[in-house]
């Protein structure tokens, strides 16, 4: 049977623009993770992937006018958007480059024999080497941060791990595009074109996750779809690990001290979040603690009047819209559940912004309103108005694991006065970055970043932006005794790569 054709389709239309490649077969995805496989001696000189890095930021950059004219054809994100994300991925890139050059990541540490240690200490030296191929599967909603130049890619690449990208079907065009550059900047480094694999389609996933080759997973997608790869993963006869960011909720607790202080603020604020993206964002507000009374009233008015202005916009696809519109209908319907702006279709193509009320108390204990507390992807926020701090607390207790969680507090509660401590205490379990007085779109790429959270956000602990995303594709090994004739560069005592490392129990660097 023929392979199914890839088309790159117009979310503004809804119809097919151009067939740009077909869905891989068994045999082309596993061409594709023999070839990354082959590629991995190209990348063991640190300079040599430092340099390929700082290489592909420079081609993207060259390439910049097609890239985000096949972007917007493809996703509807727009111009300014997508050049920003682009400016973004070189940014990120550029940045693991250094991040290679200082070595720190590798992690070194050397102990010299000590027979007067209980027990005695032998010669041991430890740094961390790359995993292996890496398989990538590519997020929909940004199409180059997060997809085949984005930093599960960046972040292998800076470990010494090529990939294999399977492409989100909503960019296909733009992914070939993507990765034709990323091989055009590896051939004046002597890498092979294998080190970016790409295939395409969903039986091509499946494929790559059980390939015994593919030595780990980075995934940004739905909860269902990324628990079935992860599954996959650990059921493998050789498990891997699979980093997997799957969803989140990212929950807000406005004060009833901050509503008094700022309540327009905080309702300009939030529909600036909640709709920014046209509520596309992982980080998205989706549900938001609020005070009943008067000064809560007064924030969802200014809600109200701001979401009111927002202008419909396009999702990535159909079926994002018709999920979309079926999710907040079926939300609306909920007894007591109100609808001051009302989300759903904005026109046959596109959806409006809105957002929902509920009392807190309907959230306190298992039912039917726990569809409340599930994300709804896409420019929809609820607002539950808690009575009391207990109330709001109890609420909290119900939630899953997220990427973000947001307290909004007054003037005096952030100096110390009143609940600030304790609502970040409340928070601080249920997610992997805490903001206060802020909103949580936009993630920093930033060296103390942190984009992971509690399960379901992901399934690991470890972060998807920053720096230290290295550290998902590395092991540690440890070498003892061995003659310093055979021990690996970065290990022996004279250190003459300058490398920053714990020698004898002293930090050097």
């Amino acid at each position: 049977m023929a392979a199914a054709p890839v088309w790159s389709v117009d979310p503004r239309t809804g119809k097919q623009r151009e067939q740009v490649a077909v869905e891989a077969t068994a045999q082309e995805v596993d061409a594709a993770v023999r070839a990354a496989h082959a590629a991995r001696p190209a990348l063991a000189d640190r300079t040599v992937r430092a340099a390929f890095l700082r290489s592909a930021a420079e081609h993207l950059e060259a390439a910049k006018e097609q890239l985000v004219e096949a972007g917007d054809a493809e996703t509807a994100l727009g111009p300014v958007r997508l050049t920003g994300e682009l400016a973004r991925t070189c940014y990120q890139l550029r940045a693991f480059a250094d991040i290679v050059d200082e070595g720190e990541f590798l992690g070194v540490v050397i102990n010299h024999p000590d027979d007067t240690a209980t027990p005695p200490i032998p010669d041991l030296r430890r740094y961390k080497v790359p995993l292996g191929v890496v398989a990538v599967y590519s997020a929909s909603n940004f199409p180059f941060a997060f997809s085949v130049a984005g930093g599960d890619t960046a972040s292998a690449l800076a470990a010494g791990c090529p990939v294999v990208v399977k492409a989100h079907p909503d960019h296909p065009g733009l992914s070939e595009l993507v990765a034709a550059v990323l091989r055009r900047a590896a051939a004046p480094h002597g890498i092979p074109e294998g080190v970016v694999g790409l295939v395409h389609g969903f039986e091509a996933g499946v494929e790559l996750v059980k390939h015994p080759l593919v030595s780990a997973a980075g995934f940004t997608g739905s909860v269902r779809g990324g628990r079935a790869l992860f599954d996959a993963a650990a059921a493998r006869p050789v498990p891997i690990p699979f980093h997997g960011e799957l969803g989140s909720l990212n929950p807000v607790v406005i004060t009833e001290a901050a509503a008094v202080e700022r309540a327009e603020a905080i309702g300009t604020g939030l529909a600036g979040s909640m709709t920014l993206g046209v509520g596309q964002f992982c980080v998205k507000p989706g549900l938001v603690l609020a005070p009943a009374g008067a000064a809560g009233d007064r924030m969802l008015k200014s809600l109200t009047d701001a979401v009111s202005d927002t202008a419909s916009g396009v999702l990535l696809d159909h079926r994002m819209r018709d999920n979309f519109v079926a999710g907040v209908a079926e939300r609306g319907e909920l007894p007591e559940v109100e609808s001051p702006v009302t989300p759903g279709a904005g026109g046959e193509h596109t959806v409006s912004a809105g957002f929902l009320t509920v009392a807190a108390e309907k959230l306190v204990s298992e039912g039917s309103y726990d569809l409340l507390l599930e994300e709804c992807f896409g420019p929809v926020t609820v607002v539950a108005r808690y009575e009391d701090d207990a109330e709001a607390t109890a609420v909290l207790s119900r939630l899953p694991g997220n990427l973000t969680a947001t307290v909004h507090l007054s003037a005096e509660e952030a100096a110390g006065e009143g609940r600030g401590a304790e609502i970040l205490a409340e928070l601080t379990p249920l997610a992997g970055r805490v903001l206060v007085n802020a909103w949580p779109t936009g993630v920093a790429v930033a060296a103390a970043q942190h984009h992971g959270g509690p399960y379901p956000a992901t399934t690991s602990t470890s972060t998807s932006v920053g720096g230290t995303a290295v550290e998902r594709w590395l092991r540690p090994v440890a070498y003892q005794n061995t003659p310093a004739a055979l021990l690996p560069v970065e290990l022996r005592d004279e250190n003459v790569l300058g490398l920053p490392r714990r020698f004898n129990g002293q930090l050097e660097r």
